[in-house]
């Protein structure tokens, strides 16, 4: 099976279990919300090919050749504050529709993380869906487990960072040691995201785009909301 170097990257959003378990009374609108952050996440990063949506979270990936050193460290940058941004002016504009529930106006607890990566990847199709295996793989999925405390951070491998940032204007990045479940111990360094860049304002969505963003939600959560109630129908008519 032939490899390839790719860039391996996740959005990963945060305070979702909690998001959902509370909300679950009106779990199609929780659905709905989170879809459409993830949707406007993978929007944002239009040079790296989505993989999978994993739940709560984004794999993306895109070619490294070309890509060595600070360059591919540059990229992924630019990606995660696109990204960062759409999935907060999206936030905003989820949490600014008409619809009264809890899913839609308590979004303000979700966050957005990122790790990063790059290695050696294979390409393997299994029913006409494309997936990427090796170990580099598993190298950014284990990346999700780590001490960090920022609420919204970049943590890349000791092999993306490479030599390090050498603009005078770089982020700070800190050393986090850690010890990958089947890989051993790495080196790993993080980033708050606040710091690759400054944040965009967020625009309050307009009236007609709050009537259009309401419909929207109620829209998207009915079948839910049919699924539901389906089986007590049904009971019912026994």
């Amino acid at each position: 099976m032939p490899t390839r170097r790719a860039l391996l990257l996740i959005a990963d959003i945060g305070g979702y279990t909690e998001y959902m378990q509370f909300h679950r009374s009106v779990l199609g609108h929780a659905e709905a919300a989170t879809s459409r952050m993830l949707d406007k996440i993978i929007g944002a990063a239009p040079g790296f090919k989505l993989i999978e949506v994993e739940g709560d979270a984004a794999f993306l990936s895109r070619d490294a050749s070309g890509l060595d050193g600070p360059a591919a460290m540059a990229v992924v940058s630019d990606a995660v504050v696109a990204m960062h941004r759409a999935f907060h002016a999206e936030r905003r504009y989820v949490e600014l529709n008409m619809c009264p529930c809890g899913s839609c106006t308590q979004t303000s607890g979700l966050t957005l993380k990122f790790v990063a990566h790059v290695g050696e990847v294979a390409t393997q199709t299994i029913r006409r869906r494309e997936k990427l295996v090796g170990v580099d793989v598993i190298y950014v999925h284990r990346l999700l487990k780590n001490p960090v405390r920022v609420p919204e951070y970049l943590l890349v491998s000791d092999e993306l960072l490479g030599d390090g940032p050498t603009a005078a204007d770089a982020p700070v990045t800190q050393e986090v040691a850690m010890d990958l479940e089947g890989i051993g111990p790495v080196r790993t360094h993080v980033i708050d995201v606040g710091d690759l860049a400054p944040p965009a304002p967020v625009v309050d969505p307009t009236w007609p785009q709050r009537i259009g963003g309401t419909f929207a939600m109620v829209g998207r959560g009915l079948p839910h909301v049919l699924r539901r109630r389906r089986p007590q129908a049904l009971g019912a008519t026994v």
